[in-house]
């Protein structure tokens, strides 16, 4: 088992919380975290760019001149991507498919092993309870100013019932919320300290360590 410092919202230490070797004590291997993380991007990557080709281009029904005789080339459509305000070849299609395919151990794997570096770096900030009787940002960003960190990007990783916090913090700089089911690699390896509740380490230890 791996042991973090607690800490109250008020920044004073309150012992120590063991974290499941499982999920928070797995040596890293950056090819495998690498992997994950471009396979992510690419999954969520909008293809917007599109261009039409000949036949998507309204018009050209009418062959522009008869075949022979005029003296000019021959021409079956004035939609030819030849042709000024024609069909575009070999232009972007907004059907193009970057869907990369990794598998749910291996993102698992190396979820595990951001989280583990998290914790070796110091870096993983855990929190005895949530306290938010109500959804202010003056508190949420209260307890930031006194946890290790304060100054740098931070994610809060939330456990079920602490909607409060979640929106609380919507507003505050250099912090993001996410839910522990929703906890993914490039979002742990995106900022540098990760926040979360002895509730939020369970969640988290039940999803993702089971």
């Amino acid at each position: 088992m791996a042991d973090v410092t607690l800490y109250t919202m008020d920044g004073a230490q309150a012992g120590t919380l063991s974290l499941a070797k499982a999920l928070f004590e797995v040596a890293p291997k950056l090819g495998v975290i690498h992997s994950v993380i471009v396979a992510q991007d690419a999954n969520s990557r909008q293809v917007l760019a599109h261009t039409k080709d000949r036949s998507d281009v309204q018009g050209g029904g009418k062959k522009p001149w008869k075949q022979k005789g005029t003296g000019r080339a021959r021409h079956g459509s004035s939609r030819s991507p030849i042709w000024i305000g024609g069909g575009i070849t070999f232009g972007p299609r907004n059907d193009r498919n970057f869907t990369l395919k990794v598998n749910k151990s291996q993102k698992r794997l190396a979820l595990s092993m951001v989280l583990s570096d998290k914790v070796a770096t110091g870096n993983f900030v855990a929190v005895d309870v949530f306290t938010f009787p109500e959804p202010k940002t003056s508190l949420a960003a209260a307890m930031r100013k006194v946890l290790p960190g304060a100054d740098a990007k931070a994610l809060i990783v939330l456990a079920p019932g602490e909607e409060n916090l979640y929106r609380a913090a919507r507003n505050l700089p250099n912090t993001e919320t996410i839910r522990a089911g929703s906890l993914n690699v490039r979002d742990v390896a995106k900022y540098p300290y990760l926040i979360t509740s002895k509730a939020g380490v369970d969640a988290m230890t039940e999803i993702f360590a089971s």
